[in-house]
């Protein structure tokens, strides 16, 4: 039955010279940690001068130590393979002739033919190496080689001039220690590992940190690490390239300060010039209210003052017969029709100025409508207007100012009256309806006018815009009646065709609430 084979092969050198130290210096090192699941190793050294560096070398390193090489043959020592270091070929006779069947030889010619081949390798490597360190040394980039326990095994000579570190001071340091040692602050790579993201996500990460060079002084780093994977899949090592973006993270902050302060002074400037164009604005719109109004009062006045003149003529000159009774009540229905349109002028100016206080009370809508339509059965009647009403006997009462809303009906009549007197007169009817179901009272207006054109839908509710011919009307009413209705938290339905009438709805709530406003005016045609 053959031999089982070791499960470690023993090497014992014979001859304590160059080669001998060569080997020895070699295989105890960083060599021999490279070499994972090697199952060899040197064992004892040979020589017939104990005191050769070979054998003081050895005896340093706890190998077994003898100047004969025939102690190697003790069964207790395991020697499974002699390498002959020295040219002396006497001792490879003397061996191949009194060694053991089991342990196998290298002879000098053959290790020297290897071991040559090796440092022809070597030598190649090593000159490869000096080549990329040259070229490593030469890019303005930093270089780093970070170990997955984020030890630092090689830095290249840009990050420690730019650093101003020694290699000894980064060389198997934590990267975390190296970047917080000067000031004992870290920096922001602790909130967020750029390493730790590499193997969470399995792939290079980009980031940029700050970082604190000898003089505490914040440097910004633009870097991205690059994984080294084992042929298990594991990260062996991390290449860390980074780039100091420090000038232009500081031409980036000057170039924000300078865009902000140029962007506050011209903020700065156009609300300076918003002011003067809202202030000419002002000055604009109030020499137009002020032109309208002068206007639009003084066509009635004007009006009423030759009405009283010719009616004081008739007095003195005529004697007052049924004609001239019949003449003069004429004359005073007119007079009342251009009291009131001032009346209702200066009534819209006020309230649209905003000056009258909202008081509110309970009022009871059906009988608010109804004393409007008394204030204004003449102008009704003179202008040929029905009126037909369907009021709901159970509506109820709701919060609100009396007074305003009054003046919102009265703006809707007399906006009707002067539609329905375009067409010789017609039907206005009015109606009140509750719903219980959102608690509002609705009011309609609709009347058998000629309608209102599509085109001046979007213009209704803006103040000034009238179709009235001059001295007919300033063009506040229906401004005016908006803004009363969106105080009391309600809103207004215009719904008009050309040919068809009109019919203005208005909904309330019982009681005006801060949460619910009024929408702008809903317009259908």
């Amino acid at each position: 039955m053959p031999a089982k084979p070791p499960s470690f092969t023993n090497i014992a050198l014979v001859g304590g010279g160059d080669y001998c130290i060569e080997i020895l210096e070699k295989t105890s090192t960083e060599y021999m940690k490279e070499m994972k699941g090697l199952k060899a190793r040197f064992k004892a050294v040979v020589d017939s001068d104990l005191d050769s560096p070979g054998i003081v070398l050895g005896r340093k390193f706890g190998l077994l130590t003898f100047d004969n090489h025939l102690e190697l043959y003790n069964p207790i020592y395991d020697i499974n393979l002699i390498i002959i270091l020295t040219p002396d070929r006497d001792v490879l006779a003397d061996i191949l002739k009194s060694k053991p069947p089991h342990i196998r030889v290298l002879s000098y010619e053959a290790f020297e033919l290897f071991w040559m081949a090796i440092r022809l390798e070597e030598r190649k490597l090593r000159e490869r190496n000096e080549e990329m360190e040259t070229i490593l040394d030469g890019i303005q980039d930093f270089i780093l080689v970070i170990t997955p326990e984020k030890e630092i095994v090689d830095v290249n000579a840009s990050f420690l001039k730019q650093m101003n570190y020694l290699r000894e001071d980064v060389a198997g340091h934590k990267c975390y220690e190296v970047f917080q040692r000067a000031t004992r602050k870290s920096s922001n790579c602790h909130m967020v590992c750029p390493l730790e993201k590499v193997v969470q996500n399995k792939k290079p990460h980009q980031a940029v940190l700050t970082r604190l060079n000898h003089k505490g002084e914040i440097q910004y780093g633009e870097l991205t690490i690059f994984p080294i994977w084992e042929r298990d899949g594991k990260i062996s090592k991390f290449i860390e390239i980074s780039r100091d973006v420090t000038e232009r993270k500081r031409e980036e902050e000057e170039i924000t300060r300078r865009l902000e302060m140029m962007v506050e002074q011209r903020t700065q400037q156009l609300k300076e010039t918003h002011d003067k164009l809202l202030h000419q604005d002002k000055m604009a719109s109030l020499g137009k209210l002020s032109a309208s109004v002068v206007h639009e009062i003084n066509n009635p006045i004007a009006g009423i003052l030759n009405l009283t003149m010719l009616i004081k003529r008739i007095i003195r000159e005529d004697s007052i017969g049924q004609k001239q009774i019949e003449q003069i009540t004429q004359f005073l229905d007119l007079m009342e029709t251009e009291t009131r349109r001032i009346s209702r002028i200066v009534s819209n100016l006020l309230v649209f100025s905003r000056q009258t206080k909202l008081e509110l009370k309970d009022v009871n809508i059906n009988r608010l409508i109804e004393k409007t339509l008394l204030l204004n059965s003449n102008l009704l009647k003179i202008n040929g207007v029905k009126i037909h009403e369907k009021l709901s006997p159970d509506l109820p009462e709701i919060v609100g100012s009396e007074d305003q809303l009054q003046q919102v009906f009265m703006n809707l009549l007399s906006n009707a009256a002067e539609a329905l007197a375009a067409t010789q007169g017609g039907v206005l009817r009015l109606e009140t309806s509750y719903s219980e179901a959102d608690r509002k009272i609705k009011v309609r207006f609709k009347d058998s006018g000629a309608g209102i054109p599509k085109a001046n839908f979007s213009k209704l509710f803006e103040p000034f815009f009238t179709t009235k011919k001059k001295g007919k009307g300033v063009g506040l009413g229906l401004s005016v009646a908006y803004g009363i209705i969106k105080e009391h938290g309600g809103s207004v339905y215009v719904n008009s065709k050309e040919g068809k009438g009109t019919t203005f709805e208005i909904s309330l709530p019982l009681k005006p609430s801060s949460d619910t406003l009024g929408s702008k005016g809903d317009i259908n045609g």
